[in-house]
């Protein structure tokens, strides 16, 4: 009989900057988190996510591979990534060739329990609580629902 395989989270392999906190548990490796940032607790980083200055990033959240956050922005609780688009009909296996990027701009505030699919995400960009991001955001302003469709401009 053989037990299970077992993986420690933990912060390994990650380029901090300056006057960062983070709120263990959480789970960060081969990321970068710029200055002043905040990680929250039970909170995963995955491998070459990068993440702006002065970001701060709530409890719960799941940032995957091929995501970069823009400065000054808010990921709130238990937001999630998602860069695996099931193109062949169903996950991806691992098959990371079919994985997709997401690219958030700068100013970006994220609703609680939104889910980010890979998209781009202009600057100044505001995304209610719960929505479902499945298409790019081209133009600052407030955005929400499933699928997150425009609400107003920012001034």
């Amino acid at each position: 009989m053989t037990g299970p395989e077992i993986h420690q989270s933990g912060v390994r392999d990650v380029e901090f900057g300056a006057r960062v906190k983070i709120v263990e548990p959480c789970n960060l490796y081969g990321c970068r988190i710029g200055d002043d940032c905040l990680v929250g607790p039970f909170t995963e980083i995955q491998r070459g996510v990068v993440v702006g200055a002065r970001t701060r990033v709530q409890s719960h959240a799941f940032i995957c591979e091929l995501v970069t956050i823009g400065e000054d922005c808010f990921v709130g609780h238990g937001v999630m990534f998602i860069n695996d688009t099931f193109s062949s009909g169903g996950p991806s296996g691992g098959r990371k060739e079919l994985w997709r990027e997401t690219l958030i701009g700068n100013r970006v505030s994220i609703g609680s329990n939104a889910t980010i699919l890979p998209v781009r995400i202009a600057d100044d960009v505001v995304i209610g609580a719960g929505s479902v991001v499945t298409a790019d955001i081209t133009a600052a302003g407030t955005y929400a629902g499933n699928p997150a469709r425009r609400l107003s401009s920012r001034a």
